[in-house]
């Protein structure tokens, strides 16, 4: 699993493209109104995240604790609760399945937000328009081979 971790002061999303057929969308999605097509979160550690093929050879819960114990150092060190997880299958060209994936982020999420985070993700399936703000100091950007 590859991570690269931004400090953001504001990171905005808009759903751009759908890149899954509806189909696929439903299998994330049951209820397709309740995609946020948008948001804006403010102060938060904004994840982007590759989860590999290896990743799946592996217990889910296992990577979901790594995962989840890199987020919340990096939280504590930019001084926030607020994680948002982002998929991004641009950081290695090993890709785990969509279903993979998901079930990482959503078992990762409640992990956070049992830990006295605020997590949340931005949606599967579609290609985002991004306005992000992320200041520049040392602890803003973290890379993870995790």
């Amino acid at each position: 699993m590859k991570v690269l971790v931004f400090y953001t002061k504001r990171f905005a999303y808009k759903t751009a493209e759908q890149n899954l057929t509806d189909e696929e969308l439903k299998v994330f999605y049951p209820d397709t109104a309740a995609i946020k097509h948008q948001d804006e979160h403010k102060d938060c550690i904004t994840a982007f995240i590759q989860v590999e093929a290896e990743d799946e050879e592996r217990d889910l819960k296992s990577r979901e604790k790594k995962l989840a114990n890199h987020l919340k150092w990096v939280a504590r060190k930019n001084n926030t609760n607020d994680i948002l997880l982002h998929s991004f299958a641009h950081l290695s060209a090993s890709k785990a399945s969509l279903q993979f994936t998901s079930r990482l982020f959503d078992a990762t999420k409640k992990r956070l937000n049992n830990g006295d985070y605020n997590a949340s993700q931005t949606p599967f399936g579609f290609f985002l328009d991004l306005d992000m703000e992320a200041p520049g100091f040392s602890m803003a950007r973290v890379w993870g081979d995790l």
